[in-house]
């Protein structure tokens, strides 16, 4: 079956088109997506603009037609922190639904990070052990740690790269007291949600997903991505903690001119940076191995497992993910 999964993130609405059956390995066919940053059509008391509200439903509708045409039988659309933390999310919710008649499923922080490990441990399979996954999204910064295929801890703090660069960061080049305080407010965020991670147990693999991560490790000298997923990718915390600094001096335009930073992201990479620095450091982690899944593979991987059961719904139920198998 062609099975088609539309993700609406912080930076991006994406749709994406796989070939599936039982037991196969998801085979994409096709992508279609808009750099759509939610998180810049937010006014000042974080509720989603009418213009923002209407480029997505235009996009939806447009993703909606795009999966019809090329065959897809089945579609899994989620949101996830641009919606959940939107003042009017659900009326934005509703009112792509009524226009295209696409139900958004909106993901919870613990339960996006617990999909996403669920992707993790497919990829690195058992003999990982107990496994710690770090994810950096736009909005939001994800973790969660276990020895199964779904996680006993997730958790989610709202650390994401574009949203700490819209608060902290004004100009085209950050300036010392903008960092001091950046760093000073990620810290002090992180500490509760890594006390709560570590009282689970410690990891014996730790890994990074989302594209800041994999943006950084490229940065950092690991492998351009048109070598393939299968190519082993790692960020170690001494390379980026040089390159964090080198990136305070440089203008998003510099940014943009690094391996592995698109220009939409440009402006974004530097807080990216700051986070994983200071969940490695608060961790204790030298290195982590970056995942080419995450969020939309879980997934994708969650209907595969429910046609294999043969269970036929039409969406995932994301709930209750969280210590489950």
């Amino acid at each position: 079956m062609r099975l088609g999964v539309l993700d609406v993130g912080s930076n991006t609405v994406h749709l994406l088109l796989l070939d599936v059956y039982p037991g196969s390995r998801p085979e994409p066919y096709a992508s279609h997506k808009m750099p759509l940053q939610l998180v810049q059509h937010q006014d000042a008391a974080g509720d989603i603009t009418d213009a923002g509200r209407d480029a997505l439903t235009d996009f939806v509708i447009e993703a909606r037609d795009f999966a019809a045409d090329a065959g897809a039988e089945d579609l899994l659309a989620f949101a996830t922190s641009a919606i959940r933390e939107a003042g009017n999310g659900e009326d934005v919710l509703d009112h792509v639904q009524s226009r295209s008649g696409v139900t958004l499923t909106e993901l919870a922080g613990d339960q996006e990070a617990a999909i996403t490990f669920f992707a993790v441990r497919r990829w690195f399979g058992w003999g990982a052990g107990a496994i710690l996954d770090l994810d950096i999204g736009g909005g939001s910064f994800e973790m969660a740690l276990g020895t199964n295929a779904l996680p006993t801890v997730a958790t989610s703090v709202p650390l994401g790269a574009g949203r700490l660069t819209r608060a902290f960061v004004a100009g085209d080049v950050a300036t010392p007291r903008e960092m001091k305080a950046l760093r000073k407010h990620v810290r002090g965020a992180l500490r509760p949600a890594v006390e709560k991670v570590q009282a689970a147990g410690e990891p014996t693999f730790v890994a990074g997903t989302s594209k800041t991560f994999r943006s950084l490790a490229r940065i950092c000298g690991a492998a351009p991505y048109d070598m393939g997923p299968y190519v082993r990718r790692t960020l170690h915390v001494e390379d980026l903690r040089l390159w964090g600094r080198r990136m305070e001096a440089m203008t998003v335009a510099e940014r943009a001119e690094l391996p592995g930073v698109s220009p939409t992201r440009a402006a974004q990479i530097l807080a990216g940076a700051v986070v994983a620095e200071a969940a490695m450091d608060a961790y204790g982690i030298e290195s982590l191995h970056i995942c080419p899944w995450a969020l939309r593979e879980g997934l994708i991987l969650r209907r595969l497992d429910q046609l294999n059961s043969n269970n036929d719904v039409r969406t995932v139920n994301p709930k209750h993910l969280v210590g489950t198998a």
